[in-house]
């Protein structure tokens, strides 16, 4: 290398974010469009397991073997001057700053971004982990789907068990029921569908789930799965062809044995500008992070996520021009679900993510449900053009769940 490059390579800034999910390609692409005059200076590199963008809102869909648009990662980077690694994130070590790409390929960083998300949290109840199907990831939805198919044909009889009724839980058990009504689809939880909704919406969720003949189950909790059944406290057991598990997510346990600050669930304990509070060139986005408002810690959803992407950038941004980032603040303003491809609720909510009187039921719901988490291309699109000073960000927030 001659002195020149040397020169060069010391002078870069080199900013590496971990995942691209909705809140990652949010922070890269932002990033890259603020920073497109800085390339000699600034370089994003984007690390992610698969080419392939993962939809997690629509994997419901992908569950019941509906065919969704194939994104691409790297195709989505281009023009940006952010560059692409693929590979499964191993390790990072934050004193030395440097990240573990499979083992095998070491990516040094001067300032990072924690976006690696969550999965679904199977640890917690013997036989979880073995014989239920999750919505981790795309792979996840299509062994699930392949499960469906099967006990769709011949006689299509047999009995789904969804455990956990939260907004996930809800579309999942809709979804199969609509999909293949010969299947007996039973939703587990201990609150009722709907518990965090008004009364119209809520009523409107459990009317939904009878017209497709899901039956609910509340106030029960799972305890062991098994490869034929499901058995629920108290000694009861249903038989189960399938074991849908939405009960609550996880993320992985990079973060904590980097020797980041984190909580109790392992997510990034973050400052006002979404900077780890031990790590301060580590930021932490979307479901990786414990982000702490007014109203109490943020959880994960993709209508939070792109935002903290987003303000991650501009936070990186500020502090390369000898800035101060500025406090990150964020309010919830609905919660779209899908009851099928024909039905839907939305409710609007207060912006701690509490209920308002207003909500949206039926075909009304489905339309403004489509509109808001429609593809994140055209965002990201828009991203990638704006002008390097521009502010971006829809009024509201763009994505829900």
């Amino acid at each position: 290398m001659s002195a020149q490059q040397e020169n060069r390579t010391a002078a870069t800034h080199r900013v590496v974010i971990l995942g691209a999910g909705y809140a990652g390609m949010a922070a890269a692409i932002q990033l890259a469009a603020r920073t497109r005059k800085q390339r000699d200076t600034v370089q994003v590199t984007v690390v992610n397991a698969q080419e392939r963008f993962t939809e997690r809102m629509r994997l419901h869909m992908t569950a019941t073997g509906r065919t969704l648009a194939a994104m691409s990662v790297p195709e989505m980077l281009e023009g940006t001057g952010a560059r692409f690694v693929q590979g499964w994130v191993t390790a990072v070590d934050a004193a030395a700053r440097t990240v573990r790409v499979d083992d095998d390929r070491v990516l040094p960083y001067d300032t990072l971004v924690y976006a690696l998300g969550g999965v679904s949290d199977t640890s917690g109840v013997p036989g979880a982990d073995d014989y239920a199907y999750t919505l981790s990831g795309v792979e996840d939805a299509d062994l699930l789907a392949g499960r469906l198919e099967t006990l769709s044909g011949g006689n299509g009889s047999g009995t789904v068990v969804v455990v956990g009724n939260g907004l996930t839980g809800i579309e999942s058990a809709a979804e199969i029921a609509e999909r293949y009504p010969h299947l007996d689809v039973v939703l587990l939880g201990g609150k009722e569908p709907g518990a965090t909704m008004n009364g119209k919406a809520a009523a409107h969720v459990r009317a939904a789930l009878d017209r497709l003949g899901v039956r609910v189950r509340s106030g029960v909790e799972v305890v062991k799965v098994l490869a034929g059944s499901v058995e629920l406290a108290g000694g009861e057991s249903i038989a189960a062809d399938a074991v849908l598990w939405t009960g609550g997510t996880r993320v992985a346990p990079l973060a904590a044995a980097a020797g980041l600050e984190v909580d109790g669930r392992g997510r990034v304990v973050t400052d006002r500008a979404l900077r780890s509070v031990s790590h301060p060139e580590v930021y932490a986005i979307g479901d990786a992070a414990a982000i702490s408002q007014g109203y109490g810690v943020m959880h994960g959803t993709c209508q939070g996520g792109m935002p903290t992407g987003v303000h991650a950038a501009l936070s990186i941004v500020r502090v390369l021009g000898g800035k101060e980032p500025k406090p990150f603040r964020f309010g919830y303003y609905h919660t779209p679900v899908s009851l099928g491809r024909g039905d839907a609720v939305v409710q609007f909510t207060r912006p701690d993510d509490s209920p308002r009187r207003i909500c949206l039921v039926g075909k009304a719901a489905v339309r403004y449900k489509e509109t808001v988490t429609a593809s994140p291309w055209p965002t990201y699109g828009r991203m990638k053009k704006m002008p390097a000073s521009g502010a971006f960000w829809p009024r509201g927030g763009r994505f829900t769940r």
